[in-house]
């Protein structure tokens, strides 16, 4: 018999292999233009750029606006006009259902917020669009909202500033969702006629409707780095022409490069652009009240 005997059992090895790795799930976030892993704290720092790259990541409506108004504060307006469903529009679905479970998912009551508040002491009327609300399309809800900001801005004396994020006129609403393009192109006629800036901010991606309308009548354009930006999409161009698009085609830098944009800036960046073009553009604006 051996001198030494063990009185106590063994120490039982872990036996679940889960519990041995370090737990990373939710902390990392995978930077799909340049593979790095990054903090999901840092990314959220740098309003969803990557830091390595410059990638910028989709960035949600209520986050453009507290980061554009000067500490976050603003009053929000027209929360109580939402889509309605006037052609009783059924798909695979009913359009009344897509717009409820757009509701729950996104936490939007529509496809654009918007508000009234300061930007480097301005008085602003901003909206910002958000992809999450079925594509960020703009339907009569959408074009009202829109519009209402503009007027609210022509009688105030204030700056317009909108975010566009979209896939286009929403089709579950027939013509009266292209209405909108007309209606609001009037409203931003009505604000030049005042001599009232409206700083148009193009993110990614915004097509259709949008783009023929609003989007693109800014007094100044400025796009989001390598935003997709154009009236059809890329894939069905090149269906279309039978031809092989350029590099880079559709994208905020290409349309810069062409004359349809008047600059390209980081999000990082782009509060203060913002602040700067209204410090020029309303310099008069005592003059006017």
């Amino acid at each position: 018999m051996s001198w030494f005997s063990r009185k106590k059992p063994k120490i039982e090895e872990q036996s679940n292999e889960e519990e041995r790795k370090v737990k990373t799930e939710g902390i990392f976030v995978k930077c799909p233009e340049c593979d790095s892993a990054l903090y999901k704290r840092e990314l959220k720092e740098s309003l969803q750029v990557c830091t390595h790259c410059a990638y910028h990541f989709r960035f949600g409506a209520r986050e453009r606006l507290d980061t554009l108004f000067d500490n976050g504060d603003y009053e929000k307006l027209d929360e109580e006009v939402t889509s309605t469903d006037p052609l009783r529009f059924v798909d695979t679905k009913p359009y009344i259902e897509r717009i409820e479970a757009a509701k729950k998912s996104s936490g939007l009551p529509e496809a654009i917020v918007s508000g009234k508040g300061k930007v480097g002491g301005h008085p602003v009327y901003a909206g910002a669009m958000d992809m999450s609300f079925i594509g960020g399309s703009m339907g009569s809800a959408v074009g009202e909202k829109i519009t209402r900001l503009i007027e609210r801005a022509k009688k105030t004396n204030g700056a317009v500033v909108i975010f566009a994020a979209s896939g286009g006129a929403r089709m579950q609403e027939g013509t009266l969702s292209l209405m909108q393009m007309a209606k609001i192109s009037a409203a931003l006629a009505q604000l030049h006629q005042a001599g009232l800036p409206y700083i148009s901010i193009l993110t990614d991606p915004t097509t259709g409707g949008v783009t023929a309308s609003f989007a693109m009548l800014g007094d100044i354009n400025i796009g989001e780095p390598k935003a997709l930006i154009g009236f059809a999409g890329p894939r069905v161009i090149e269906q279309t022409i039978r031809q092989k698009l350029p590099k880079g085609f559709q994208r905020s830098e290409f349309l810069l490069e062409h004359g349809m944009l008047d600059m390209v800036v980081d999000r990082r960046e782009m509060r203060d652009t913002v602040i700067r073009l209204l410090n020029f553009m309303m310099h008069d604006e005592k003059s006017r009240r």
